[in-house]
């Protein structure tokens, strides 16, 4: 470890008391260095080069999502289902990846699909001109959940699916706070508060997980 992953989580800390905040610099800068850092540290570390170039495609979505304008919302959209695909190329790659493991958990798998299902369900009609970019990030993000599983939950790889698993959940809020509640829902005060820890703790797990 060096000083990066304290820094990180530093980084991260100090967001959270700011993500309920309307967007700012500094609100942008500690929310894309809270994943930036653990990128770099990958890297110092001499992690998996998919694994740095999917934390640092999260880094470039979490930098437009804090701007949160409906065009930097969509380019956030296109960076992290970058970042996924590089997490479920990283999943299927690695030497102990055995994809017959997805066979053995198919509640788990069915889960997911049918969690799909009822997410574009409900989010097809209220995404607006949003719609296209939300319906085709579900099945890849739902996509990296599965392809976790291709990983034995030993070593420093048991990390791997419970951060997979926070990474769904943190966007399913995300979702739901965007798209399913109306202003002054009582569940808005709260969300904020559930999404950036599941989330930052998803990305601080794959790192876990492979370096």
């Amino acid at each position: 470890m060096t000083i990066l992953l304290p820094a990180a989580i530093a980084c991260a800390c100090a967001y959270l008391t700011l993500t309920a905040r309307s967007a700012s610099l500094l609100r942008s800068i500690l929310k894309t260095a809270s994943v930036a850092l653990l990128a770099i540290e990958a890297a110092v570390q001499s992690g998996p080069l998919l694994l740095i170039l999917a934390l640092f495609l999260c880094a470039t979505g979490d930098a437009f999502l804090s701007r949160e304008t409906e065009g930097t919302f969509k380019a956030g959209i296109g960076a992290f289902a970058a970042g996924h695909l590089a997490y479920i190329a990283l999943f299927l790659t690695h030497p102990a990846s055995d994809t017959t493991l997805i066979l053995g958990k198919p509640g788990y798998v069915w889960t997911l699909v049918v969690l799909g299902i009822v997410m574009a369900t409900l989010l097809a009609p209220r995404a607006g001109s949003l719609r296209g970019p939300v319906l085709a990030y579900i099945p890849i993000i739902l996509g990296m959940g599965i392809t976790a599983l291709a990983l034995p939950e030993s070593g420093a790889l048991r990390w791997a699916i419970p951060a997979a698993i926070a990474f769904i959940a943190s966007d399913l809020i995300l979702a739901a706070e965007k798209f399913l509640f109306r202003p002054g829902h009582p569940a808005l005060k709260l969300t904020p508060y559930l999404v950036w820890p599941l989330y930052w703790g998803a990305q601080f797990g794959f790192l876990m997980a492979f370096t």
